[in-house]
Order: structure tokens, then C-alpha cells, then sequence
């Protein structure tokens, strides 16, 4: 995929290696990848260095490095990789070792790892007819300004029929230009198995500058993503990510569109709500207990007017509806991510993939775990001459059992920060209390509710760091054998971590502040020394949605989008000043080093775990607590269109050139998202029936209620209390703050309604979570897993292949019968297969293509 605007742009090196790529001094031999080592820097007496001990060390340090480097590059050549070393780069103290794959290599590993690789034998793919193919197309046509403007060398209806990669049967590939037949991804992932060390796969300049133009620019974000070409470039396994990204993205503006009419509906039916008229009226004189002792005052009903109206833009009706909504579109994105997989699959040539029969990187062990194992044989009786060959659970017993004590620990250490937010908001909620100034006495629950919400919030973003390391650290201790489940280890332990971490606050104010605040003047049954927090009279519903947001709206803006723009930035600054190469000299630098003397500072690669863990907590905030805060959807939307080019520009200009890895799937992370979309089903329910009062109020409109309306449930939902019964030393300070002294105030005691709305309100719960449950089934159920033209289609290319094959082996047949030269075998299979080798021809089988 080339684009000629941008090849004119570039200068003539950069126009022959877009073309060709980075050459041997010789300018025959390709580079395929590039090792980077360092060098002691130039400069100072070497004499007055060497009469030091420290100096005789330092040299012998070197000395040792320099001998392994030889060793591992006499290993490289031994496997018949070509080497090439630049020590005079213009990077100082760095130096360059360019690795170029003969051709014997390259189809000795593409063999041995099974690649998947196109065939001279193109077929045209059949669309379906009808009224479906006329809507399809005419969608086509008004969404074509909506994709990326480059040129395609071959039309979209048409492909290669696609085979694993064999050298006997070399003849039915294209290899009419060896040096392009292996593109620059595939050749670095055939190397790179064999090179497990600090390494650069120098960027494509013609490619990475398509990429930033038509992907990695915040100009075009109203654009589909390029997949193809991101595939191409980067790999499958990056390929995916971003597929997934985009998909998620896409399944985002429904859900947002829906999130704002509930919301607009809460705003429109405010006036309408009769709880929030009956506290807002003026006539209400309703004396409300203390809401903490000695310090604070009795208070009127009628100054929660506020939180009251704003609690009902979020808790209305219409959020039992969203809530329903949103547990069938998680359900929809999840079987419509995997007919965008399977679809994906059949056109990178997956499909045939299997883990078990492919020879990745990821099944190779560890240098960790072989290190372990040689430890444990060297430990073992050297005349029983038997050797280890492997750690058993034995040997892991104290690594896991001390990931199960830390593990504790850290969630133990997320809860004890909890605890103290919550001494926070009662401190503080008494001190303001105690302020003389009227404006911060009457602003004392927003302010409080503000503070400790930004307060956890940096306590988030502080642990988030502190757990990431502290997963992997724990990891490295059980020393997996394979990366595959060092990675899948690690995601697992970083995402328990991170959801404690971003969740617990949350919950605790969903499901448990305000449950047990016992009585006025005396505590927590459970402690005769601290009181629990209260939830304003509007309920915790308005402080959860405070919480929430401002959790989700700062981890978006500060980690996600911040750290990832400012962080490889510094660190790549860092480099420069490091290399004594002034950022003045930029200009002048960059027209002198090569590709990959310029890729060598850019930030390594660390792997998508990063990426998909923010994704996979946005995806949390969206979906488990979404009867609270409508507009997650819409916050998530807008950080998705700017995230998706953050992540591409970092991809193409930040950071170095990831190695291509192949992929079938997200692996791990589909499960996790099948894990939180079934949870939020459960706990939605339980926000609905237990934070929210729409089952309260449903309650008494049709059993309490005189004329079955909602007139008198906040009355209803009072209780009192008698004042002469404050314990000794809990009576408020200021009883004549109101003008006189109450002798009853609210509320009290739990009444015989309690328990009939807790009964309605658990089965609710059971009911909601079993229908949603099986709604969800009922999506699963209808919509398959592959699509159709999808299936048929893989099924045609087996149909292609096989007809392939029987057609070979009837030329070796007929050569094995008569004495035809060579060229009259290969004249034989060309004319067998010249009727498939035209893509509107029809094959000899009748169902091909039906």
C-alpha cells in the first residue's frame, strides 16, 4: 500500500528505503533487524584509567561483555543469520549490529513456524444478492468518506488463496521476487525468536508516514482505523487491539445516545417529581436530627432541596430501562466482537491457526524459568545423574503461597485507604460544621463529598503505579515456563489489584455507607466510639454519581491520556541529553543518523497490557454502575475518539517498532470482559433495588399510598425520635440554632414498612439479574459466532485447496508415468491451474462458489 503524494514528499534515502528498505554496506543484503549494545564512550586517558583497580575492573567488566556478545554472535551466524556490526554510528556509546535473513533461513523458520502465506491461485469472493447486498452497498457508498484515503494494489473481492509454508512445495508460491516476498513484518518475526535481547525493528519510513497521516492524526478521528495496514505494519496480535478499540468505540455511541435521553428525561420530569416538590416546598417544616454529634445542629428538611432535585436527573424510571439497555449491550458487543474476529481471521489467513501447532515466542521458556530449573538440578545429588527437568507445584509452593499473602495484603492496604477517607469525611464534615461563616456551613456536603471524591482519586492513580510493579514483581516469583502464561499471570493479578483499587470506594458507597448509622446520639451497634456516615435525604445515589464520575473522568484525562503523552515524551528527552545530542543539534541530527539510529530513542515497547487494563476499567465504569451515572457512555465516547489517535501516534512516533506477533484472539482479556458484563448485571440490581429509591417509592404509590400517587412518601419514609433520649456528651451543642428546642426530630426507629421494602427489594434483585441473564442468553443464542458469508467462504478456500492439491499430485503422477523433462511438470501444473488462476473464472467443482 503505497501513496504517491507521499512517496514525493520523502527524499531520495528515505524513497529507496520505504521502497527497499535499510542494505548491508554492499547494497544487496536486506536488514532485517538491528541489535543495539553499548560500547564504552570515548574520551579520557586510558592509562590513568587502567592504573586504578577501579579501572582494571571496569576493563575486565567490559572485557567479559564483549566475550559473550562474540559468543551469541557466533551462535547467530551458526544458524546461518548474516551479521554486519556499525560502531561508528553517530550515536555515541551505542553500537549497531544489523542482522540480515538469507533466504534458506527465512523458509527454513517460516516452515518450522507454520506460516500462513498467500499462493500464485487468486478466487473472487462472492458477495451475497438481494435486498441485503442493495442496503449494504448503498451504506457503503454514504460511509466511503469515512475511510482512510489510500490506494489498494489489489481490488477488495479478490484474494490469494492461502497455504502453510512448505519448501517442497515452493512452486505453488509467488517467488518471482524473493526479496519482497517475506514483507519487513514477517521477516522480524522469523528473526526475533532468535534474538531474546534489547533489539530495534527499524520503522518503514514510507509506511509509518501513511500510518501518521491517515491513522495517528487527530484530524482525521472521524475516520475508520486503517486495520489493514496497522496489521501489516505492526502485526496481528496489535492488529487486534486496535480492532477491538475501534468496535468498542463504535458500540459506544448507541449506548451514548441512550444515556442522554435518560438523562434529558431526568431533566425534564424534575418539576414533575413529587418527593423532591414535597422537600423543596417552603411550607415544609420538617426538624431534622443532628447528622454528627455535639458540633453539629439540627436542620431543616427543606435545604436538601438541592441534592433531592439533582439526585432525580439520575434516579427516575427511566434508569431501570438504562440499566436493562446497557446489560444487553454488553451482551451485543460481545458477540459482535467475535463475528469481527472470526471475519478478521479469514482475511489476515488465521484461521487455520492453531497455538499448540505454531512455534511462537510466547511457547519458548523463559531464560527465568530455565534459569530456575538448572538452580534446582545443580541442588540435586550429583551422582544420581538426574537432572531436573522441570519446577513442580513443590517447587512453587512458597511463590504462590506468597503471592496469596501479598495479594491479601495490597487489597487489605486498598481498604485500610478507604477507611481513612472515610475518617476524612467525618472530620472534615465536623470541622465545617463548626465554621463560623454561614456559606461553608451550608455547603458542608458538597464540599466534603468533592474533596474526599479528588482525594481518592489521587490515592488511585498513586496505587495504580505501586500495583502494576507489585504484579509483576509477584509474577517473576513463580517464574512461569512460557511468556503466554507469564502474560496471562500477570493481567490476571494487575487487573485484581487495579479493580480493588479503582472499585472499592465505589462500592462502599453504593451498597454499604448509610446501611447501619444506628440512632441519634448513640453509634454503630458494632462500636461505642465512632459513628457511621450518613447519606444526605436525597440518598447515596448523588454521592455515588459524584464519586464515580470524577474517579472516571480523572483517571481518563490524568493516566490515560497525561501520562501516555507526557511520559514517553520525557523519557525520550532524557535519551537526548543523556547522548550529549542538544535538542538545538535536532535539526541536524536527524539528516545524519540512520533509521534506526533515530528509532534508538524512542521508547521500548512494553506490550498492550498496559493499553487493554485502562479499556478494560473504562469498560467498568460504563457498564457496572451505570444506573447512577447515565453519562458514562457519552465520557467514554469522547476519550475513545481521542484515545484511539493518542494510541496510534504513540504507536508510530513514540515508541520503537514492536516485534509482529501473530494472534487469533485477545486472548485472556475476552474473558475478564465476559466477567465484568455478567457482574454488572448483578450489581446494577442491586444499585436499583439498594441505593437508588425507586423501589421505595414503587412500594408505597401501590401499597401505601391513600390515592396511589407519590403525595406524602417523604413523610412516609420519616421516622421520629425523641430528644430527651441523646446519650450523656452526644446532644449537639447549639440546640437553639433553629430558635427553639425540638423536642422530636427524625428518624428513629425501623418500622414494619422496612422489612416489606427489603423483601420487594431482594426480589427484585433476583428477578432482574435471571431475566437480564436470560436475555442475554437469548442475543447469545441468535446472533452465531462466525458469519455466514464469513463460513462459507472458509469453507470455499478449503474446497480451492484441496482441488490444488489433487491437481498436483495428478501432474506428479503423470511425470512419474512418462519421461517428461522437468519444464513439462511445470507447464503440466501451470495448465491445470490456469483455469483457477483467474479470479472471475469458475472452478471445475460445481459447489465452488455457490
Amino acid at each position: 500500500v503505497v501513496v504517491n503524494t507521499l512517496l514525493k514528499a520523502l527524499t531520495p534515502e528515505e524513497n529507496i528505503h520505504c521502497q527497499h528498505g535499510i542494505f548491508f554496506q554492499d547494497g544487496q543484503r536486506k536488514v532485517d533487524y538491528v541489535l543495539t549494545y553499548h560500547m564504552k564512550k570515548p574520551g579520557g586517558s586510558r592509562s590513568e584509567v587502567q592504573t586504578s583497580f577501579l579501572g582494571d575492573a571496569f576493563n575486565g567488566h567490559e572485557d567479559q561483555k564483549a566475550f559473550r556478545r562474540e559468543e551469541f554472535e557466533g551462535k547467530l551466524r551458526d544458524m546461518g543469520l548474516e551479521l554486519e556490526k556499525d560502531e561508528d554510528a553517530n550515536v555515541s556509546g551505542v553500537g549497531f549490529l544489523k542482522i540480515h535473513a538469507p533466504w534458506n533461513v527465512l523458509c527454513r523458520e517460516a516452515e518450522f513456524m507454520k506460516l500462513k502465506l498467500p499462493t500464485k491461485k487468486v478466487y473472487e469472493v462472492k458477495k451475497s444478492r438481494g435486498v441485503v447486498e442493495k442496503i449494504s452497498t448503498l451504506i457503503s457508498k454514504i460511509l466511503e468518506p469515512l475511510h482512510p484515503q489510500f490506494e489498494e494494489r489489489q481490488p477488495k473481492n479478490i484474494k490469494h488463496l492461502s497455504h502453510t509454508f512448505s519448501r517442497e512445495k515452493q512452486h505453488l508460491f509467488d517467488l518471482s521476487d524473493k526479496d519482497c516476498f517475506f514483507d519487513s513484518k514477517t521477516r522480524s518475526s522469523i528473526v526475533s525468536p532468535s534474538v531474546c535481547v534489547c533489539a530495534l525493528t527499524w520503522k518503514l519510513v514510507c509506511l509509518s508516514q501513511l500510518l501518521y497521516e491517515e491513522w495517528a492524526n487527530y484530524s482525521v478521528f472521524y475516520k475508520y482505523q486503517p486495520i489493514g495496514l496497522v496489521r501489516k505494519y505492526f502485526g496481528e496480535k496489535i492488529g487486534l487491539y486496535f480492532a477491538w478499540l475501534g468496535l468498542y468505540t463504535q458500540m459506544l455511541i448507541p449506548a451514548s445516545l441512550v444515556g442522554i435521553i435518560v438523562f434529558l428525561y431526568g431533566c425534564a420530569t424534575v418539576n414533575d417529581d413529587i418527593p423532591s416538590m414535597e422537600i423543596c416546598h417552603p411550607k415544609t417544616n420538617i426538624t431534622m436530627c443532628p447528622q454528627c454529634d455535639q458540633v453539629c445542629s439540627y436542620w431543616k428538611l427543606s435545604t436538601a432541596c438541592g441534592t433531592a432535585r439533582a439526585s432525580h436527573l439520575f434516579d427516575n424510571p427511566a434508569t431501570v430501562f438504562f440499566s436493562i439497555f446497557m446489560a444487553l449491550w454488553a451482551a451485543m458487543f460481545m458477540e459482535h466482537w467475535k463475528r469481527r474476529q472470526m471475519r478478521l481471521n479469514y482475511e489476515w489467513d488465521l484461521t487455520g491457526f492453531e497455538d499448540e501447532e505454531v512455534s511462537e515466542p510466547k511457547d519458548h521458556p523463559r531464560a527465568e524459568y530455565e534459569f530456575r530449573v538448572m538452580q534446582k538440578s545443580m541442588r540435586k545429588d550429583r551422582k544420581s545423574q538426574h537432572k531436573e527437568e522441570k519446577l513442580t507445584c513443590q517447587d512453587r509452593l512458597p511463590a504462590y503461597m506468597t503471592n496469596i499473602v501479598m495479594m491479601l495484603l495490597m487489597i487489605g492496604v486498598t481498604f485500610a485507604i478507604l477507611f481513612g477517607v472515610i475518617l476524612y469525611r467525618i472530620s472534615m464534615k465536623a470541622a465545617l460544621h463548626m465554621s463560623s461563616s454561614p456559606i461553608t456551613r451550608n455547603n458542608v456536603q458538597l464540599t466534603v463529598k468533592t474533596t474526599a471524591a479528588i482525594i481518592n482519586l489521587v490515592v488511585i492513580l498513586i496505587l495504580d503505579e505501586v500495583y502494576g510493579a507489585f504484579a509483576r514483581w509477584l509474577t517473576v516469583l513463580e517464574a512461569p515456563k512460557t511468556e503466554k502464561s507469564f502474560e496471562e499471570r500477570l493481567i490476571f493479578k494487575t487487573f485484581i489489584l487495579k479493580f480493588f483499587n479503582a472499585f472499592t470506594p465505589i462500592i462502599y458507597i453504593a451498597f454499604f455507607r448509610g446501611r447501619l448509622v444506628g440512632r441519634p446520639g448513640s453509634y454503630l451497634y458494632l462500636s461505642e466510639s465512632y459513628r457511621m456516615e450518613e447519606c444526605a435525604h436525597g440518598g447515596c445515589l448523588m454521592e455515588l454519581c459524584i464519586q464515580l464520575s470524577i474517579t472516571m473522568l480523572g483517571k481518563q484525562l490524568i493516566q490515560n491520556n497525561l501520562f501516555e503523552i507526557g511520559v514517553p515524551k520525557l523519557k525520550k528527552l532524557i535519551r537526548y541529553i543523556r547522548s550529549k545530542q542538544g535538542a538545538f543539534q535536532e535539526e541536524e541530527r536527524q539528516k545524519k543518523l540512520q533509521r534506526y539510529e533515530i528509532d534508538h530513542f524512542l521508547e521500548p515497547f512494553g506490550g498492550l497490557t498496559p493499553e487493554y487494563m485502562e479499556m478494560i476499567i473504562q469498560f467498568g465504569f460504563v457498564t457496572l454502575f451505570v444506573a447512577s451515572f447515565p453519562l458514562a457512555p457519552l465520557f467514554a465516547l469522547l476519550n475513545n475518539i481521542i484515545e484511539i489517535r493518542l494510541d496510534a501516534k504513540k504507536f508510530v512516533a513514540e515508541l520503537r517498532r514492536p516485534v509482529a506477533a501473530r494472534a487469533q484472539d485477545i486472548g485472556i482479556w475476552y474473558n475478564i470482559l465476559r466477567g465484568v458484563a455478567k457482574v454488572a448485571v448483578i450489581i446494577n440490581a442491586f444499585v436499583i433495588s439498594f441505593t437508588s429509591d425507586f423501589i421505595p417509592r414503587m412500594v408505597y404509590q401501590y401499597m401505601y399510598s391513600p390515592d396511589g400517587s407519590m403525595h406524602g412518601f417523604v413523610n412516609h419514609t420519616l421516622s421520629y425520635f425523641n430528644t430527651s433520649h441523646f446519650q450523656e456528651g452526644k446532644e449537639t451543642m447549639d440546640p437553639l440554632l433553629l430558635g427553639y428546642p425540638p423536642s422530636l426530630c427524625t428518624p428513629y426507629e425501623i418500622s414494619k414498612e422496612f422489612w416489606t421494602v427489603l423483601a420487594v427489594r431482594l426480589a427484585f434483585v433476583i428477578v432482574f439479574q435471571n431475566v437480564v441473564m436470560l436475555m442475554n442468553d437469548i442475543v447469545d443464542w441468535l446472533i452465531p459466532d462466525i458469519p455466514k458469508d464469513t463460513s462459507l467462504q472458509i469453507h470455499k478456500e478449503k474446497i480451492l485447496l484441496v482441488d490444488l492439491f489433487m491437481k498436483e499430485e495428478q501432474c506428479k503422477t503423470y511425470m512419474h508415468q512418462s519421461t517428461a523433462s522437468p519444464s513439462d511438470y511445470d507447464h503440466c501444473c501451470r495448465s491445470k491451474n490456469s483455469t483457477a488462476a483467474h479470479p472471475r473464472s469458475r472452478p471445475n467443482n460445481p459447489n465452488i462458489g455457490s
